[in-house]
């Protein structure tokens, strides 16, 4: 069965169309492979009334997703809470704020559950029956379990010295888990020469059109969450940037097709210090961006030196009024523990990186106070507990004594 809205893949270079398959490079110029949809036809099959009769999850915007039938794969994920932030709002000094909350995204917290959804589900239509990934850790571990969750067999390639939570949340999914020594980078280049000879479905290689195509739901249910409006600013950490362009397509859709009026916004990226290449580029007002060859940083799911989508992230901020950001380490876990403290949320590094260069936005006007603002806070802090381990204290241990809790209490009144 072929979706009548969804039609095929277009080189976001040339625009010259393929046919939908497993590849991912235009073979004339070189670019990369994007999904294209019939806006019209799904302008006549989608409404507001259509999408609030489904069921909570990212699949309620099916037409704007690219299978050709049903979801086979990661069926109830997505739909996570949009929280009001106000105590983080008031520490922060602006009016109203927002947290898109994906570290409790189903199944692995995180918001590559969305990506590995729809990758799987389209890998499972095109018949492989062997799915792979390169991984920072957040994929690593959606495909792991998405795939022991359909039958799949998997290889997943990590960098060798990433945190030992990751690395337990891939391999209890029972995955082929192969760590390289090396940075990302070195390890997305070999995974691109494993497809190459095996024809395996790797998600961020030869299915990466749909694969990416994943992201946007989280810029769909954020304008539904707000009441079918967008913010006039959106907060999106940045590794490869492709997360923050498939915001940026999200919205463009919802207006394309009829759900939100046309509107401003802004969207502004975020890295961290130690491995900022897009960042960096923005801020040069550069078009070229300096790869990075040894990512410095505590925020590791963030660390790719060789940012695919850079280019097109520094495209999607300069059209939209956005800005960009960077934060060193200690910034990040400040920020980590300002979040918990003020929200009860506790996000893995990439989320501090959000926070911390949101505040910096704020603070610089980039982001005005009195204009509502959504953070991007897109894993679980407990996939990174290294990174505040030492940052946080120690509980007080006393006996089984009311004397000595009272002695204690007293201790921490008087300080």
């Amino acid at each position: 069965m072929e979706s009548p809205f969804f039609t095929s893949l277009k080189c976001r270079e040339c625009g010259k169309l393929y046919p939908k398959k497993a590849t991912h490079i235009c073979e004339d110029d070189f670019g990369p492979l994007e999904c294209a949809y019939d806006y019209s036809a799904i302008s006549r099959s989608i409404s507001r009334e259509a999408i609030l009769s489904r069921p909570k999850s990212m699949w309620r915007y099916r037409e704007l997703l690219p299978i050709d039938g049903d979801p086979t794969v990661g069926v109830q994920n997505g739909f996570t809470p949009l929280v009001k932030a106000n105590r983080l709002a008031k520490a922060l000094g602006v009016d109203e704020l927002y947290i898109k909350n994906d570290t409790v995204n189903y199944p692995t917290l995180s918001f590559k559950d969305r990506v590995v959804s729809v990758a799987l589900s389209r890998a499972v239509e095109m018949g492989f029956d062997t799915v792979a990934c390169a991984s920072t850790g957040n994929l690593a571990n959606s495909v792991a379990a998405h795939a022991a969750a359909a039958g799949l067999k998997s290889y997943v390639f990590i960098p060798a010295d990433l945190e030992s939570g990751k690395v337990l949340n891939s391999l209890i999914y029972g995955t082929n888990l192969i760590g390289i020594t090396g940075a990302y980078d070195q390890v997305n280049r070999l995974c691109s020469e494993i497809a190459g000879k095996y024809g395996w479905a790797f998600v961020n290689v030869n299915i990466r059109p749909y694969y990416a195509e994943g992201s946007k739901s989280i810029g769909f249910e954020i304008a539904e969450q707000l009441g079918w409006k967008f913010p006039a600013h959106t907060v999106v950490p940045m590794a490869s940037g492709s997360l923050l362009t498939k915001v940026h397509k999200a919205y463009q859709e919802f207006i394309k097709v009829g759900l939100v009026p046309e509107s401003r916004f802004s969207i502004h990226g975020a890295q961290a210090a130690g491995c900022s290449p897009i960042s960096r580029a923005y801020k040069e007002n550069a078009n070229l961006i300096h790869f990075v060859k040894e990512p410095k940083t505590i925020a590791k799911s963030l660390a790719i030196g060789t940012p695919a989508d850079g280019y097109y992230a520094l495209g999607s901020m300069r059209e939209t009024g956005g800005a960009s950001e960077d934060v060193t380490d200690p910034e990040i876990v400040e920020a980590i523990k300002l979040l918990a403290e003020t929200e009860g949320i506790f996000t893995e590094t990439a989320g501090g990186v959000t926070l911390g260069c949101a505040k910096k936005l704020i603070e610089s006007g980039k982001i005005p106070r009195n204009e509502p603002v959504v953070l991007v806070i897109t894993g679980n802090g407990l996939k990174t507990q290294e990174a505040v381990m030492d940052h946080i204290g120690k509980p007080s241990v006393i006996k089984p004594s009311l004397r000595e809790f009272e002695s204690l209490l007293a201790a921490r009144t008087d300080a």
